[in-house]
């Protein structure tokens, strides 16, 4: 089950390598401005794929439970919600403006930071629509059609990317913008294709994903009351990492590209075990459906052994092949001084992520078990806390007070993971868990077909 769902990620991991590897031979500023605003404009995604990314867990508590007529209506619910954020996150085009004003980055920066921001937001609806539709395969198990879908969305991306970036036949030289406008086209292909496999005819007739298309109160309010924590806890992560980016910025454009750098190659050790966070989830919401959360507890501990062992290499990939990794990313035609410069803060700053990698398959695993079972808001409020305490307030005070560096800055950043990772172990080891649940208490069965899950 995880496997398809690592795949899945790891195209996310490899489209955003490959816009920062193209922008970054570009030029400096379009690297420089794609992450500020490339995560500025995921913090306003985040909070509305974290609420849809709890029908995920419905869709694989109503499954265990037999419920599965009950899975259309979870769905619809979600979709309902995704077409209203669409709406909510295109109005921001509106304060981009403002927005990276408060930055302090260089005046070229700036207007790179706005135009891709307001790109990627416009298009924005897109990816949580397109993480609600996922989950109509995810939440029941069946994570193959997912990678597929993700995978001929990156296939469309990365040569979309180097047409129009750089320029090639008849496309024009567009930079970051068309690094954005790539973006959006493969967000709006993958939508397109998900919704084709899922309202088929035969999920029809099992999950009624065409006739519960009626707005359902109870059940939108029940999504919402686990969902809109969910939303909280990923906002929260991704605001702590985006004001930590921003707080780089000040010190200069070397600290601003190489924390870049070294940020995109990270995706590569977090991005794809995010794929097996939604597998320990679906498993997890389907034991609890099943009133089985024995089975939930041997799928986590399983899959907690598969992160940390590649965690593990990952680390060490990072303490022995630094400039391999950062190489792809310096351009050539940069000078020599530039080059040494940016090399030798990514290989310091890679040392830092090395140091974090294993508490962040704690964070990953640990996380998805508890959101799977329904404890979202023991998640929701140590991600705030540490999120506060840990990174953004010390991040803060000791740049903008003490007058510290980048080596500090960074240091914050493996305390918080260093604390989340704990603190969600604990959690776990403590069980409360084992006796939540999501759904309805006892919903009613509906047959299904004998291949089902």
């Amino acid at each position: 089950m995880g496997l398809p769902l690592v795949v899945s990620f790891g195209t996310t991991s490899l489209i955003h390598f490959t816009d920062r590897v193209f922008l970054a031979n570009y030029s400096v500023d379009a690297i420089a401005a794609s992450l500020p605003a490339g995560i500025a404009s995921f913090l306003a995604i985040c909070f509305f794929m974290g609420v849809v990314g709890y029908v995920n867990v419905f869709v694989a508590q109503y499954t265990g439970a037999g419920a599965f007529e009950r899975v259309g209506a979870a769905l619809w619910q979600g979709i309902y919600f995704s077409l209203g954020s669409g709406l909510l996150l295109a109005s921001l085009w509106f304060i981009a403006g403002p927005l990276f004003d408060l930055s302090g980055h260089p005046g070229p920066v700036q207007e790179l930071e706005v135009v891709y921001f307001r790109i990627l937001t416009l298009g924005a609806g897109l990816v949580v629509l397109g993480t609600t539709l996922s989950c109509f395969f995810s939440g029941r198990g069946l994570t193959r059609p997912v990678m597929l879908i993700n995978l001929a969305a990156a296939g469309l991306n990365i040569p979309l990317d180097y047409l129009l970036i750089y320029g090639v036949g008849p496309f024009p030289e567009m930079g970051i913008v068309g690094a954005a406008l790539a973006t959006v086209a493969s967000q709006a292909v993958m939508v397109l294709l998900f919704a084709l496999a899922v309202f088929r005819p035969e999920h029809e007739k099992a999950f009624a994903v065409r006739r519960a298309w009626a707005f359902d109160r109870a059940l939108f309010s029940r999504m919402m009351r686990f969902g809109l924590p969910g939303g909280v806890q990923f906002f929260m992560d991704i605001f702590a990492f985006t004001f930590f980016v921003f707080m780089v910025g000040r010190l200069g454009r070397a600290e601003l590209a190489a924390t870049n750098i070294v940020m995109a190659i990270s995706t590569l050790s977090f991005m794809p075990m995010i794929g097996l966070s939604i597998a320990v989830s679906t498993l997890v919401g389907q034991a609890i459906g099943a009133g089985r959360p024995a089975d939930g507890t041997e799928a986590t501990t399983s899959t907690l052994h598969i992160t940390l062992a590649y965690m593990g290499l990952v680390a060490l990939c990072f303490v022995l092949l630094p400039e391999l990794l950062i190489s792809p990313f310096v351009d050539d035609q940069s000078s020599p001084a530039v080059r040494a410069q940016l090399v030798g803060l990514g290989v310091q700053l890679l040392r830092f992520v090395a140091l974090y990698t294993l508490f962040d398959a704690l964070t990953i695993i640990y996380m998805g078990a508890l959101k799977g079972a329904g404890d979202i808001y023991f998640v929701m409020w140590t991600m705030g806390l540490a999120s506060m305490g840990i990174l953004i307030i010390p991040s803060w005070v000791g740049l903008e007070v003490v007058g510290l560096g980048l080596n500090f800055l960074w240091g914050c950043v493996v305390l918080y993971v260093m604390a989340i990772g704990l603190a969600f172990r604990w959690r776990f080891k403590r069980g409360a868990w084992q006796k939540m649940r999501v759904i309805e208490a006892a919903p009613v069965p509906v047959p299904g077909p004998e291949t089902l899950p």
